[in-house]
């Protein structure tokens, strides 16, 4: 399998890759990490694409993609977020490289009027820096508008947590570069779902968090959805 993919609005030739095994590549470049072969989520993606053929989604709806933040919030999305049509599509443990690696069926198969991606939190585990993420995020908005040049993307800042706060300074940069790119943009909307997760200690809330103290729980989606609702709402209720 080839897969060419063009980096940002520089259109940059990053590499053609030759697929032969699962877990027969990783993705490096100068800029900080080696990303994994995506190929381990395939039976995950397959998964989607088995469910459509039973129960396909309607076209023009609002694909909800990224990593396991966006997969925990799978069984209340709907709800959170209704009455707008919702295509849930979040797979835990992606990374930024793997939603555009899986692009054609995990978004672009639903002809979305909007995507809404949550990325970057991985990326910044595995080592990669902020401009590293930065470019797979436009590979991702450039693939997108090359096909649906009209679809909104509405993308999530990369949030904080008590078992990553050592590198949530790498976030916070990613953070910066996401918001300044969507400021660029008008078919792009920054989400600022980070700052409200934090106590008035300046710090992660404790409390929002599973024992792991990275994944969610309901305390830190109604935090989700009480930024994510209004936003998205304004942008995409008059389409439902």
């Amino acid at each position: 399998m080839k897969q060419v993919i063009y980096l940002g609005s520089r259109l940059l030739l990053v590499a053609m890759l030759v697929v032969t095994t699962v877990n027969s590549f990783a993705v490096e470049n100068e800029r900080g990490a080696n990303y994994p072969d995506p190929e381990r989520f395939r039976g995950a993606i397959d998964a989607f694409v088995a469910g459509e053929l039973e129960n396909p989604s309607p076209d023009g709806g609002i694909v909800a993609t990224g990593s396991s933040s966006m997969r925990g919030w799978h069984p209340r999305i709907a709800e959170d977020l209704e009455p707008l049509t919702i295509i849930p599509r979040g797979f835990g443990g992606s990374n930024m490289y793997d939603v555009l690696y899986f692009l054609d069926d995990l978004v672009l198969r639903y002809k979305p009027r909007a995507v809404m991606l949550y990325e970057g939190d991985n990326d910044a585990f595995l080592g990669a820096s902020s401009a590293q993420v930065l470019d797979y995020f436009d590979a991702i908005v450039e693939r997108v508008h090359m096909t649906l040049p009209e679809t909104r993307i509405y993308v999530l800042a990369v949030k904080p947590s008590i078992s990553r706060w050592d590198i949530w300074p790498s976030m916070q940069e990613t953070n910066v570069l996401l918001k300044s790119r969507c400021d660029e943009n008008p078919l792009l909307i920054y989400v600022d779902v980070a700052t409200p997760m934090f106590g008035a200690d300046d710090k992660p809330i404790v409390d929002i968090f599973l024992a792991d103290m990275l994944h969610m729980k309901d305390g830190g989606y109604d935090i989700w959805r009480n930024a994510v609702r209004p936003i998205l709402m304004s942008g995409e209720a008059q389409y439902e």
